[in-house]
């Protein structure tokens, strides 16, 4: 599940990323081009009985990402605004963040 909260200026978009516990046992990043897709810059925490964390945007943009679960596991959000094909045959989300 993915949510947008715009702080009150509307400069910001913070976008929360909830990963349900049973989809992994040891971690989950998210990982896209905001990030270079490195795995490592974007953990998410097991907090209340699922895997969650936190991302600040600029208005304006659309971001792809995936989930990389456990070290070895690419998956997409259910609830992405869009999908897009990616260079490796499959698709990434896409979220699209308004002004």
């Amino acid at each position: 599940m993915i949510s947008k909260v715009f702080t009150p200026k509307r400069t910001v978009c913070k976008v929360t990323f909830h990963v349900p516990a049973e989809w992994a046992q040891k971690e989950v990043a998210v990982v896209g081009d905001f990030n270079e897709w490195d795995p490592k810059a974007n953990k998410l925490k097991k907090k209340n009985g699922e895997w969650e964390g936190t991302i600040r945007f600029k208005p304006n943009t659309e971001v792809r990402f995936r989930y990389f679960i456990d070290g070895n596991n690419w998956t997409n959000d259910e609830q992405a605004d869009a999908y897009v094909p990616n260079s490796f045959g499959g698709e990434d989300s896409l979220i699209k963040i308004g002004e």
